[in-house]
């Protein structure tokens, strides 16, 4: 039995401890990746900007106490009421007071006005980050086992590629040009505090930063899993949502509207607890905040005061002094709030890095080499497997398809005939015995070279919510127009089409719901037709249809199967009566295979269908050998 697939979206495990260490490297290394090198220039003009930044706001607050100490020296001069030397003092210290208020306000703004500059600057590595962040989150999801995708939430992982790519911006704005910096600015604030006005204001500031930031983590710790709840509820609501949109045909033809809305209540209830609980907590942050920075301005006011009132400092360093710590402050003003969205944004991050660490349980070998298609044989050589839960699927089984024959494959429900194609299409790999095309082992080819060889037409074709024009090229893109027209010609479309007022750019709606079903079939199959595959899969392709609509997608079906390797898995024998060979299945097993007449002649389980069918009024549409 295959190991089952890890649920990637659960947020309950060792992801929501996340460390900010695992999540800086794979930044780091993201900035550092061949992707982004045409952004190096930028990033270094960026982290020079920010640096520059943080110089002229520690020296604005000194340039601002030196022109009020000019101020003040002149006041306080004698020779400021004499009358001779009165006009040159008061000419000299009005311009030491300008040009320090000159100075200050210059190095106010480039200390704004440098991390604006560098904020444009940065813009495109931002967002090239994101986008590189979330295509190789898309990509690697796309390639990942069936599986994985049998046991997803759709809206879950959404979720999941989203927050992981914003976080990467968060953590970059954040971390990178806001707590770096800031951290950068204390230290050159202690040391212009301590060379400039004594020791003790660096000790200030030091130990009233360090409190602050102390006091803001814990509490922020202890926010953060309340945010964690709040993050698992709005999953779970989201992929609710999604899932009962998408299915609102069933929602309605069972009445089940207000179970819904119920169901997606009780979800929202248990996201709004959290919510208030969050928003009860943040005045208890604030209010410890507010403490801590007010006591600290009040030791530095205190301290300079004294000093300046015992005559070591000048009034305008205590101006300077005070500021200095203030400008400290403005950015941990959102050390809360910023250190929960780091930790959250380190919690999306590793979960999204999570979800690119699966493997996907079906692989291409180191050696994997393009498949050679020879004809279109295909063979099953005592192919045994077990999908999860299940002691067997299939067992032993063994058959074969002549290239260009009509290979049939019918039996009760749950004998593994579904199965069979998805080993053909490698979605699975067996875990005994081998599935060839033209005599090549499938776990030696590459998944896409074989896909490429691979057309399906399946029960319920479900289509993009695009054109129809882009759901018949989705599998040969590159079609000439010629090519799509006559595709849809022989699967029965072309009349169709034409009566459309915007004919192939008609959008055919979520899941080609604006189509009717016999329309969807035969989408699939100009579908299958234009791809031109070497061997067609027909998994009861029409067994949802009604007689009359079926009658029209058998022919259709009859010509795309023309030329080529056919299987087709059937509820209705009827459909399989002309094939070449028809396998029947039961319990995992092959229990007969002949034509039709020597099935029946039998007198075996096949023979028993048939007379159920016969009896039960089933038309006889049957789609030619090729």
């Amino acid at each position: 039995m295959r190991p089952s697939t890890p649920d990637p979206l659960d947020e309950s495990g060792k992801t929501s401890e996340a460390g900010l260490g695992p999540a800086m490297a794979r930044l780091f290394g993201l900035l550092a990746s061949p992707d982004m090198a045409r952004w190096r220039v930028r990033m270094v003009a960026a982290l020079v900007l920010t640096v520059i930044a943080k110089l002229f706001a520690v020296a604005a607050p000194v340039f601002f106490g030196d022109g009020i100490n000019a101020i003040a020296a002149h006041a306080a001069s004698p020779d400021a009421a004499a009358s001779v030397t009165a006009g040159a003092v008061a000419s000299g210290a009005l311009t030491a007071f300008v040009i320090a208020f000159i100075a200050y306000a210059t190095a106010r703004f480039l200390s704004v006005g440098a991390p604006q500059l560098r904020d444009a600057m940065f813009a495109p590595v931002s967002q090239d980050a994101q986008r590189l962040t979330s295509v190789k989150a898309f990509g690697h999801v796309q390639r990942l086992s069936i599986g994985f995708h049998q046991m997803k939430r759709t809206g879950a992982l959404n979720r999941i590629i989203d927050r992981g790519a914003r976080a990467v911006d968060f953590l970059m704005r954040f971390l990178i040009f806001n707590i770096a910096p800031t951290l950068l600015e204390l230290v050159l604030a202690a040391g212009v505090l301590s060379i400039n006005y004594g020791w003790e204001f660096a000790a200030i500031s030091l130990v009233t930063v360090g409190v602050y930031m102390v006091m803001t983590w814990s509490v922020t710790d202890w926010r953060v899993k309340i945010r964690r709840d709040m993050n698992n509820a709005d999953n779970e609501a989201n992929a609710r949502a999604v899932d009962s949109l998408i299915n609102f045909e069933t929602v309605k033809a069972f009445a089940a509207e207000q179970r819904e809305t119920e169901a997606y209540d009780s979800v929202m209830q248990r996201y709004a607890h959290a919510a208030a609980k969050s928003q009860s907590s943040l005045a208890v942050l604030n209010g410890g905040q507010a403490l801590v920075m007010n006591a600290g301005l009040l030791a530095m006011a205190l301290m300079a005061g004294w000093k300046a009132w015992n005559g070591v400092l000048q009034p305008g360093d205590v101006a300077a002094v005070t500021l200095i710590l203030m400008n400290i402050y403005q950015p941990l003003n959102i050390l809360g709030w910023a250190y929960r969205e780091i930790k959250q944004s380190a919690v999306d991050m590793e979960r999204l890095f999570d979800t690119l660490a699966l493997e996907p349980d079906v692989a291409d070998a180191p050696d994997a080499k393009p498949l050679v298609l020879k004809g279109g044989a295909v063979s099953f050589d005592e192919v045994s497997f077990a999908h999860d839960g299940r002691v067997r699927s299939i067992n032993s089984v063994s058959l074969d398809v002549a290239p260009g024959s009509f290979v049939g494959l019918c039996g009760p429900s749950g004998a593994g005939k579904s199965t069979i194609l998805r080993l053909l299409f490698r979605f699975y790999d067996p875990e005994a015995g081998r599935v060839l095309i033209d005599g090549q082992d499938l776990r030696h080819v590459t998944q896409e070279s074989l896909r490429d060889a691979l057309g399906l037409v399946p029960q319920d074709v479900v289509l993009f919510n695009d054109t129809l024009r882009a759901n018949v090229i989705y599998g040969r893109p590159e079609a000439s127009e010629a090519d799509i027209l006559d595709a849809l010609e022989r699967a029965q479309l072309g009349e169709f089409v034409r009566q459309l007022p915007e004919g192939l750019e008609t959008r055919v709606g979520e899941r080609g719901l604006k189509l009717s079903g016999g329309e969807k079939q035969r989408v699939g199959v100009a579908r299958a037709i234009l791809k031109n595959p070497a061997v067609l899969v027909l998994d009861e392709a029409t067994s949802a249809l009604d007689s009359e609509t079926e009658k029209e997608v058998q022919a259709a079906l009859a010509e795309a199967a023309r030329g080529r390797t056919t299987i087709a898995v059937a509820h209705r024998l009827s459909t399989i009566a002309n094939a070449d060979r028809i396998y029947v299945m039961d319990a995992g097993a092959i229990v007969e295979a002949g034509s039709h007449n020597e099935l029946l002649q039998r007198d075996g389980l096949y023979a028993r269908m048939w007379k159920r069918q016969s009896e039960a009024g089933d038309p006889v549409m049957t789609i030619d050998a090729p």
